[in-house]
C-alpha cells in the first residue's frame, strides 16, 4: 500500500482541524445576540456567492505561520462581532479573521490569496452604514486596526504621516500638542479609523470649512491585490507630477487596493469657537437662516447641522440629553464658528443672531463658548446615528439634495409610508453640504416598509439630481442604485479600472460594483 506523501497528509489533518472546529458556528451564532442579529445577508438578498476557493486549514497555518496565531482568528465566537455592521443590517459569515501589523504583512496576506483564489474583506472601524466592511459570504476578514502608528508630524506644514489603522479622535488629540486639528469629525470619530474614512471618502461635520478629503489627503499608501505596495506617500501640498493615485484609492471602499498609510495636510487648531442651537418653525426659516449665517459669518463659519422634532426625539427621549432649548421646535440647527479673535467672532455671532430674529427665522436660540456646554450641544446632533437604533430596526439612508427640495424627502416619506408599521421617521444632516440622513426605524426588520422605500428613495433623489451617497459609500446595500447617481459610462471606465487593478475580484467582492 502506497504511503501518502507527508505534505498531502499534513493537508488533510489540518483540513480536518478546520472543518471540525467551523462546526461551532452555528450554535455561536445563536449565543452572540440572540434574536438581535439580521438574517445572513447572502439570503436575504439572494447573492450568489463568486468564483472563490473555500478557506481550508492549509491556509489557516500559512497564516498562522506568517503573522503568528495570535493574530490569526478561528474561534467562531470571536469571529462573529467581525461579521455583523454596528447598525445590525448586514451579517457575513467569516471564519478567518487576520490581523496584520505592517504593510508588508499586509502584501503578503493579499498575494497569498489572489494566488489561491481567497476573498478578502477589509475592515476598519466598521462604522459605515451601507455593508462595505463585513463579508457577504465567507470572505477573509483583513482587521486594519493593529496598523496604528503615528509615523511623523510637521510642526511647519502640520502635515500628518500615520498607519491606515489610527483612530480618528486619536489623530486629532495628538495633533492638539502642535496646534494642528483633522480636517475630518465624525460623530463615529472614537472608533472610526483614518483608512476606513479615506476608503470611504467620509465627510462629517467640518467639509463646510475645510472640504472633503480628496483636498486634505497628500498621499498615500496602498497595496494592490496582488501584493505590491503602491508608494504615494508625499507631504508636499503642490505636487504635479502625473496622474493624481491617490484619487483611485480614496472613497474606492477596499476595491482597488487596501490603504496602509497616509499623509494628510491638516489645518491650524482654532483659537476661539463658539456654537448657537437655535430653534426655527419651518423648513423654509432654515433656508433662511443658512443663508444669512454664510453671509454673516463668511469666513469664520465652520459647521451647519440641521434636525428636525423627530430627530431631536431620539436625543432627549431614547438618550436621555437635555435640551439646549427649553422650548420645542419643527427644526433646529446648531451653527459653530471657528477663529482667533473671540470678540470679534462673538459680535458677528451676535449680529447674525439679532438679524435671524429682527426678520423672524428664528424663535429661540442660545450660544455658548464654553467648552463643556459646546460639547453637550454637539452630542445631541453627533449621536443621532447612535441614538436611532433605540427604536429598533433602522432603515438608514445618507444621501446629498438641493436645499430647495432637501427636506421634501422626508415629508414624502410621511405621505407614502404605512405609519402603523413605523416607529419614526426623522431628518438630520449637514445642510451646509446638502447632506442629508434619513432614519426610518420600525419595531423589527420589515420587508414590506423596504419595498416603499426602496427604490423610491433613491428614485426620488435621482429625479431632483442629488446622489444616492453623500459621504458613506456605495458598500453592498447601494450597489443596484449606482446607476441612479452615475452615468452608464462612468460606471463602465469604474468596471474597467476595477479589472485592471483586481483581474480575480478578490477585493472586497459583492461591494460597489456588483462581479456576478
Amino acid at each position: 500500500m502506497m504511503k501518502p506523501k507527508l505534505g498531502l497528509l499534513v493537508r488533510h489533518l489540518s483540513d480536518f482541524w478546520w472543518k471540525k472546529s467551523q462546526n461551532q458556528i452555528s450554535t455561536s451564532v445563536k449565543k452572540f445576540a440572540g434574536n438581535a442579529l439580521p438574517d445572513l445577508t447572502a439570503v436575504r438578498y439572494k447573492v450568489k456567492r463568486g468564483p472563490y476557493d473555500e478557506i481550508t486549514g492549509t491556509h489557516v497555518k500559512f497564516f498562522e505561520q506568517l503573522l503568528g496565531q495570535s493574530r490569526v482568528i478561528t474561534d467562531p465566537t470571536e469571529c462573529d462581532g467581525y461579521n455583523v455592521d454596528w447598525v445590525k443590517t448586514v451579517r457575513g459569515k467569516s471564519r478567518l479573521v487576520l490581523k496584520p501589523k505592517t504593510t508588508e504583512e499586509v502584501s503578503a496576506v493579499l498575494k497569498y490569496c489572489n494566488d489561491n483564489r481567497l476573498a478578502v474583506c477589509p475592515q476598519s472601524g466598521n462604522t459605515g452604514l451601507v455593508g462595505g466592511s463585513v463579508p457577504v459570504f465567507d470572505e477573509i476578514v483583513l482587521s486594519m486596526k493593529m496598523l496604528n502608528k503615528i509615523i511623523s508630524t510637521d510642526q511647519l506644514t502640520g502635515a500628518l504621516v500615520c498607519e491606515s489603522g489610527c483612530v480618528l479622535e486619536t489623530l486629532d488629540n495628538h495633533l492638539e500638542q502642535y496646534g494642528f486639528m483633522m480636517p475630518l469629525d465624525l460623530g463615529a470619530k472614537g472608533s472610526c479609523l483614518i483608512g476606513g474614512n479615506l476608503s470611504t471618502n467620509a465627510g462629517g461635520q467640518r467639509l463646510l470649512r475645510y472640504g472633503n478629503l480628496h483636498g486634505s489627503v497628500l498621499g498615500l499608501e496602498a497595496v494592490t491585490a496582488d501584493g505590491r505596495i503602491i508608494d504615494c506617500i508625499n507631504t508636499l501640498k503642490k505636487d504635479n507630477t502625473g496622474y493624481h493615485l491617490k484619487n483611485l484609492f480614496i472613497g474606492s471602499e477596499g476595491t482597488l487596493g487596501i490603504i496602509t498609510k497616509v499623509s494628510i495636510s491638516c489645518p491650524t487648531r482654532p483659537k476661539v469657537q463658539n456654537v448657537a442651537f437655535l430653534g426655527l418653525k419651518n423648513f423654509d426659516n432654515v433656508l433662511n437662516t443658512f443663508v444669512l449665517a454664510k453671509k454673516e459669518l463668511a469666513e469664520i463659519l465652520s459647521a451647519c447641522e440641521m434636525m428636525d422634532f423627530n430627530s431631536m426625539g431620539i436625543s432627549t427621549d431614547l438618550l436621555k440629553l437635555q435640551r439646549p432649548l427649553t422650548t420645542e421646535h419643527k427644526f433646529y440647527m446648531l451653527i459653530e464658528t471657528s477663529g482667533s479673535n473671540s470678540s470679534h467672532d462673538e459680535e458677528k455671532l451676535t449680529t447674525f443672531i439679532e438679524k435671524a430674529m429682527s426678520q423672524k427665522f428664528i424663535d429661540d436660540g442660545t450660544l455658548s463658548s464654553d467648552p463643556t456646554k459646546m460639547k453637550h450641544m454637539w452630542s445631541v446632533r453627533e449621536r443621532l446615528g447612535e441614538g436611532c437604533l433605540l427604536d429598533g430596526y433602522c432603515f438608514k439612508y445618507d444621501v446629498s439634495l438641493p436645499l430647495p427640495c432637501f427636506y421634501k424627502l422626508i415629508e414624502t416619506l410621511h405621505d407614502r409610508l404605512d405609519l402603523s408599521r413605523v416607529v419614526r421617521i426623522s431628518g438630520f444632516g449637514h445642510l451646509g453640504d446638502e447632506n442629508l440622513h434619513v432614519v426610518v426605524a420600525t419595531p423589527e426588520y420589515d420587508s414590506e416598509i423596504e419595498a416603499q422605500l426602496e427604490p423610491f428613495l433613491f428614485e426620488y433623489v435621482s429625479q431632483q439630481h442629488g446622489s444616492v451617497s453623500a459621504e458613506h459609500g456605495i458598500g453592498f446595500k447601494k450597489t443596484k442604485y449606482l446607476s441612479y447617481s452615475k452615468d452608464a459610462s462612468a460606471i463602465e471606465l469604474m468596471k474597467q479600472l476595477k479589472k485592471t487593478m483586481d483581474p480575480n475580484g478578490i477585493l472586497n467582492p459583492y461591494k460597489v460594483l456588483p462581479l456576478y
